[in-house]
């Protein structure tokens, strides 16, 4: 899914205030943690994620990894943060702008 600039800056606004609840450490991107984000998604569309210093890649790579194999969009990298965007075909909760 390709967003385009005013779609991300909705986004980017939307996740400003919102908590991490998908967390990468040590053990880097793991079946569990697509699991998890692959669950996050369907019931929210959009989620934050926050890559320990214990992680064995730079947050880029680990949030384009979660990002290609859950289908998700990549909005956004800010320091060890990251914003994933897939829209729930059957109950969309976010109306992005055109």
């Amino acid at each position: 899914m390709e967003l385009r600039g005013k779609q991300k800056r909705f986004l980017r606004a939307m996740g400003v205030t919102m908590n991490p609840i998908l967390t990468i450490g040590k053990e880097g991107v793991t079946e569990g943690v697509i699991a998890q984000a692959d669950g996050a998604l369907r019931a929210r569309e959009l989620i934050k994620g926050r890559v320990l210093q214990t992680a064995p890649d730079e947050p880029e790579a680990i949030a384009a990894e979660v990002a290609g194999r859950t289908d998700a969009a990549l909005v956004q990298v800010v320091g060890r943060n990251f914003l994933l965007f897939r829209r729930n075909p059957e109950e969309p909760k976010i109306e992005l702008p055109d």
